[in-house]
This record gives C-alpha cells, sequence and structure tokens, in this order.
C-alpha cells in the first residue's frame, strides 16, 4: 500500500502480509488477526471467505476501503471500535467508543455465573456496569428462564446494551436502568444473582496503560479511586440488600484485589466467600453468599 504500488498489485494475500508486518513493526499485539479482521470489514467477509479469496486482486475502491481502516489502528484505536463489534462467549457484540470492550477474562465470571444459575430454574438476576451488556446478555441467552435487569451510569452504553439485546433475542426478559450502582433499584424488588464488571483500575495507573486503553476506552469504565476500589467497596457494602436469602455476588476484579474484597464481603456478613482464577491464575473473581433466612 505504498505510494510506488499500483492497486493492480495488491490481492487479499499480498495485502494480509503487508499490514500485518506494518502492525507488528508498530508493537502492535496482534498484527495478523488485526489485518485480517480489518481487511475483512472493508471488504465486507467474514474470515473463512477471506481464505477462500486470498489471491483475489483488489480494485482501487477497496484497496481505500482497507487503508481507512489501517490508518485507524496505526493511531491504536482498538480494532473492535473500528469494526464495531467484539465476540464473547461464542456471540458477537457490538461495540462503541461508548462501552468497555468486553474481554475474555470475564468469561470467568460468566462460567461462575451459570454454575450457580441451574437449567431450567428461573431467576432473577442484577447485573451493575453493564456496558455493552455482554454478561446481562449473555446469561440471558444461556439460561432462557432468566429475568435480567441491568443498570449502568451511562445512557450512551445502556443504548448499546439494549442493541445487543435484541442482536441476540432477550430483549423481552432484559430491563436497563441508567443510574449509579444500585440507584436505581429501590423498587425494584430482590435477586438470586447479583453480578458486577466494575471499574477496578487505580487513577494513577491509567496511564501508563496499552494506548489502545487509556487513548480510547471510557475512563469512567476503569478508573475506581486512588486504589481502584472504590467501586467494589460500595458494592460490598450495599448488595446485600438486593439478595434474597441464600443469594449470592459475583464481583469481576484486579490483580492483587482479592484479598481486600473478600474481607469486605465477610465484615457484610457473607458466608462461603471464595475467588475464582482465570485462566492466566489470577484471582479474577469473587463470590459470596447472603446466609439464608
Amino acid at each position: 500500500m505504498t505510494s510506488t504500488s499500483t492497486p493492480s498489485t495488491w490481492t487479499i494475500r499480498s495485502l494480509l502480509a503487508w499490514i500485518a508486518q506494518d502492525f507488528g513493526g508498530l508493537g502492535i499485539s496482534s498484527p495478523r488477526l488485526d489485518a485480517e479482521l480489518l481487511i475483512g470489514a472493508a471488504l465486507g467477509l467474514a474470515r473463512v471467505k477471506l481464505y477462500l479469496d486470498l489471491d483475489r486482486p483488489l480494485g482501487p475502491d477497496e484497496l481505500a476501503k482497507v487503508r481507512a481502516l489501517v490508518v485507524r489502528r496505526r493511531k491504536r484505536e482498538p480494532v473492535a471500535y473500528i469494526v464495531g463489534e467484539r465476540e464473547f462467549y461464542r456471540r458477537s457484540f457490538e461495540v462503541t467508543p461508548a462501552v468497555l470492550i468486553p474481554r475474555p477474562d470475564t468469561e470467568t465470571l460468566i462460567e461462575r455465573a451459570l454454575e450457580l444459575l441451574p437449567a431450567g430454574s428461573p431467576a432473577r438476576v442484577l447485573d451493575l456496569c453493564t456496558g455493552s451488556g455482554a454478561i446481562a446478555v449473555t446469561l440471558a441467552a444461556e439460561r432462557p428462564e432468566v429475568q435480567m435487569t441491568a443498570t449502568d451510569l451511562s445512557a450512551a452504553a445502556l443504548e448499546v446494551a439494549r442493541q445487543n439485546a435484541g442482536r441476540h433475542g432477550v430483549t423481552e426478559r432484559c430491563v436497563f436502568l441508567e443510574g449509579d450502582l444500585l440507584a436505581p433499584l429501590t423498587a425494584a424488588g430482590r435477586f438470586q444473582l447479583i453480578v458486577a464488571n466494575p471499574p477496578y483500575i487505580p487513577e494513577a495507573e491509567i496511564e501508563t496503560l496499552q494506548a489502545e486503553i487509556k487513548q480510547y476506552e471510557p475512563r469512567m469504565a476503569l478508573a475506581s479511586g486512588a486504589e481502584g476500589l472504590s467501586h467494589l467497596e460500595r458494592l460490598c457494602r450495599e448488595a446485600g440488600a438486593f439478595l434474597e436469602p441464600g443469594g449470592a455476588v459475583l464481583f469481576e476484579l484486579g490483580q492483587g484485589q482479592s484479598d481486600t474484597v473478600r474481607g469486605w464481603l465477610e465484615a457484610a456478613g457473607f458466608t462461603d466467600v471464595t475467588a475464582h482464577k482465570d485462566l492466566g491464575g489470577i484471582e479474577r473473581v469473587v463470590e459470596g453468599h447472603r446466609p439464608e433466612g
């Protein structure tokens, strides 16, 4: 895609190789995958179709579409925002700069939530800081008997979550409320399970993160006070009032935070407080139960 190249010289294969090499030289962590996703988005091709057409020559209009997306990625804009979606727990979710990009770490929370929600058993579940709705929509899709309520402080994020609920056919079982954590729920009753992926990064650490995160993802979905624990402390203190007896909470958190959060849950009267590790061995989710009776 240099100025000395003529468009007729480019095939999907050569373009993939050039972009992957360029991204790799810039220190982008997954250069080949990013190249595949951007070319596929620009040409309207799924990855399988992309590989079936590797030797197809590309015309000037197609090259221009790819070039526009490559320019954005070279500025470190996340691929998920460029293509407008991200896969999470085997489903594709719409994402915009109004929401945090769903990450594989959060699937640890999903797996444990599904264990706590037996198939075929009705339940009311609350998802706090829902963002794109990835957690709420996934749980509703995996458990057709579950009724979801989800809250977020951002009206723009909630609009994305509603779009994702519609995309996956669970709109009728998902209620989205705007407000700060549990604040919108005064008349919402109680739940069998409360889940949350709140902000948990210390304010001072935001500037040390990858450019893709610190420059593009919403700061309000990332940072939580000086130690990254402000939201989690509130959740530990306030969530019990919204749980049915015997109900449980699952909170995602950052590396090194589980001991503190477990202590807060125990101080708030939760029992069977445990931590669950993600695939990297980090204690990523803390669980607690409200006593029966």
